[in-house]
């Protein structure tokens, strides 16, 4: 099969993957990755689909599998989905650290530190992903929202207004910024 024929299975598995189709997408993601195994898209597509289904141990295969062929911040930041759903909340934060070290701008891993973090009494090991983020995309108000909450939970109350008044700088009607300045 030629990379063009890759390609557009991979993309049409994307398509029903998106539309919900997840029989589809499966036909199609196991096309693209028998055409040609030295993309790791597929298998985590695969994986994405295995994740929908509950199929837990199968999805963490198959991101195992996309990373044996490239390690990604996909891959990754799949395996520490799989890890936080099965209560694996020290590994799950590895694996999102891992992510984030090779793109910090992964939001799914960003998402799963913060979580993490407040759920396993972690936030200070949270604060430095958001604030590199932030040096890349200082626009982002739910992230430095979510650093301002961290602050909190840290007792660093100075920190916490000094973030939200620069949402608010950016977003004078952010109600939600307003609303915690208030608290504090």
């Amino acid at each position: 099969m030629s990379h063009l024929d890759y390609e557009i299975n991979k993309e049409l598995g994307e398509c029903y993957l998106f539309m919900g189709e997840l029989d589809k997408a499966e036909d199609y993601y196991k096309k693209a990755a028998g055409s040609n195994g030295v993309h790791p898209d597929p298998y985590i597509g695969l994986a994405t689909i295995a994740i929908q289904r509950g199929e837990y141990d199968s999805a963490m295969t198959l991101y195992e599998k996309a990373h044996s062929v490239e390690v990604t911040d996909k891959s990754f930041a799949g395996m520490g989905l799989i890890q936080m759903e099965t209560s694996k909340q020290i590994d799950a934060f590895a694996s999102f650290s891992e992510a984030l070290s090779i793109n910090p701008s992964n939001m799914v891993a960003l998402f799963g530190i913060i979580r993490i973090g407040h759920e396993s009494e972690m936030v200070g090991e949270a604060v430095p992903f958001l604030e590199r983020f932030l040096e890349i995309e200082p626009e982002k108000h739910e992230v430095r929202y979510s650093l301002a909450g961290c602050f909190i939970c840290m007792d660093m109350k100075d920190e916490a207004v000094q973030q939200l008044e620069m949402i608010l700088e950016m977003d004078p009607a952010n109600a939600a910024a307003k609303e915690l300045l208030e608290q504090i």
